[in-house]
């Protein structure tokens, strides 16, 4: 009967990687790694946003575009999201009929901007948290830079938004229903942050 000594060093060794073999899959279950902002856009006939019983913005037909901010987020992911948004071909053209062909600015449609910081939270149990979203000092100004960026990329009557922080009720008809999530993290967004469009 033969004998193999191992030495304890080895041992650590195996016992280490057996470790991270089983467990790292489970890190990354608890922990997703999120680093992008998130838009649900939503194709509407009309929209609206109430603030203590008044309506503060309303648009007809166009995108109700619910925003979420990721506490990394930078100007490059501002950009990204502006520019799909406007591109996205989510309505027919009516001269040729062809579906899924114009974007909201060959229609000459409203866009609908409303914070939702609830886009980034997490279930612990059944309590949600919200660790990822940025916070709200530094989401303000933040949020505010991207409602200008659509101003500057289509048409400043044609961008509303809610109020920042306040309690809304917003209300739609959803057109279709077409209801798209885009995050400035997709492949098709290049290592120096400009969307590769098509």
């Amino acid at each position: 009967m033969h004998s193999v000594s191992i030495s304890p060093y080895f041992c650590s060794i195996l016992r280490t990687k057996n470790k991270q073999k089983f467990l790292s899959p489970l890190k990354k279950h608890r922990n997703p790694e999120i680093r992008a902002m998130r838009a649900v856009v939503q194709r509407v006939a009309s929209a609206s946003v109430e603030v203590d019983g008044r309506i503060v913005s309303e648009i007809g037909p166009g995108l109700l575009v619910l925003v979420g901010l990721h506490d990394s987020d930078t100007e490059s992911d501002a950009g990204y999201i502006c520019r799909k948004v406007l591109n996205m071909r989510l309505f027919t053209n009516e001269s040729t009929g062809k579906g899924w062909d114009q974007n909201v600015m060959q229609r000459d449609y409203g866009v609908l901007l409303v914070s939702q910081f609830t886009l980034y939270g997490f279930l612990k149990g059944n309590k949600p948290d919200f660790h990822v979203a940025m916070p709200p000092q530094k989401a303000k100004p933040f949020y505010e830079s991207l409602v200008e960026k659509f101003r500057k990329a289509y048409k400043p009557d044609a961008i509303k938004d809610g109020v920042f922080g306040a309690m809304m009720k917003v209300s739609l008809v959803n057109d279709g229903p077409v209801t798209m999530q885009l995050d400035s993290s997709q492949p098709s967004k290049n290592a120096s942050g400009v969307a590769e469009e098509s």
